[in-house]
């Protein structure tokens, strides 16, 4: 491993797409008060609202002590040089907080020089990430330096990309998977590298009504994106599982729901198949909805305020 591990993110954090729709004054005063809750990270996704960059300047700059991680930052947004100078700006405004988790697809095949630095080949992903991390580290650096550099993370599923996240940074942040494929990843990675899963969560006693958002997230995500339902059915699950709407079975393995117990259970299921750490992601029968009351009801199951 390449970055440093000095600072951690805990054990249990969150993740969220949500502040992407909120305005900045709202995020800034969630963002603290879920720092005062007791989690150790705050993770947040890049789709069509902020970009990584300004997301983890408007979170970082609202607290003080929790991580603050992007899950990721699009390799296919920005050039390997802006991402490079964006965390070293990051690392040395908010020492030893932020973490620069790296995903997304770069689709051509151009390979050429920008002012002398070179810009990664795009195709393959596991080829294109490795590319992308040497364009990074060949970069240079005209300010400051930060001491500890921030961490990297891969979003990783597949084998190869996994080794990748061994070897060349921190560790991997894995996304929509269940227990197994945290097993599988800790024995992929070995015993040294961080592994940080997403885990999706329902925080409601009807389990009816909490089984139709789990299985609307989960059919959403096995129609929009090819390689997640790829990794689901490296883990064994079939067309009977798939087509026409997910399995019970599938759902069940994807999304924790319920009372905060039953999610407890889940992550401690996690911790035993080799995760560190966790973030959960509440779904809520309204998307976007930023929710703050699931977020503060789960933080004295999950992270007891007397362990900060």
């Amino acid at each position: 491993m390449t970055d440093d591990p000095s600072a951690t993110p805990g054990r249990v954090g969150l993740w969220t797409f949500a502040f992407e729709g909120q305005p900045a004054g709202r995020v800034r005063e969630s963002a603290a008060e879920i720092e005062e809750l007791g989690y150790g990270a705050l993770w947040y996704g890049e789709a069509f609202g902020r970009d990584a960059v300004g997301q983890a300047w408007l979170l970082l700059s609202a607290t003080r002590r929790i991580t603050v991680a992007s899950g990721i930052a699009n390799i296919a947004f920005r050039e390997p040089i802006t991402t490079a100078a964006a965390a070293r700006t990051l690392g040395e405004a908010f020492p030893g907080r932020y973490v620069l988790g790296l995903g997304g697809h770069r689709v051509d095949d151009t390979v050429h020089e920008v002012d002398g630095y070179p810009v990664p080949a795009r195709g393959r992903a596991v080829t294109t990430m490795r590319s992308y991390l040497e364009a990074m580290d060949a970069s240079p650096a005209h300010g400051p330096i930060p001491t500890p550099a921030p961490r990297r993370l891969l979003a990783a599923l597949g084998p190869k990309m996994l080794k990748l996240a061994a070897e060349r940074t921190w560790g991997a942040h894995t996304y929509f998977v269940t227990v197994e494929h945290t097993a599988r990843a800790r024995r992929t990675m070995g015993p040294d590298a961080f592994l940080a899963v997403e885990q999706a969560v329902v925080l409601d006693r009807d389990l009816d009504r909490a089984r139709e958002v789990a299985a609307a997230h989960v059919a959403g995500y096995l129609a929009m994106a090819p390689h997640q339902e790829a990794n689901v059915r490296r883990l064994g699950y079939g067309d009977e599982d798939i087509v026409g709407g997910p399995s019970r079975r599938l759902v069940d393995a994807i999304v924790a729901y319920g009372d905060a117990e039953a999610i407890h259970r889940r992550v401690r299921e996690h911790f035993e198949a080799g995760a560190n750490h966790v973030c959960l992601q509440v779904l809520t029968a309204v998307p976007g909805r930023l929710p703050r009351q699931e977020w503060r009801e789960l933080a004295p199951v999950l992270v007891p305020r007397h362990t900060r």
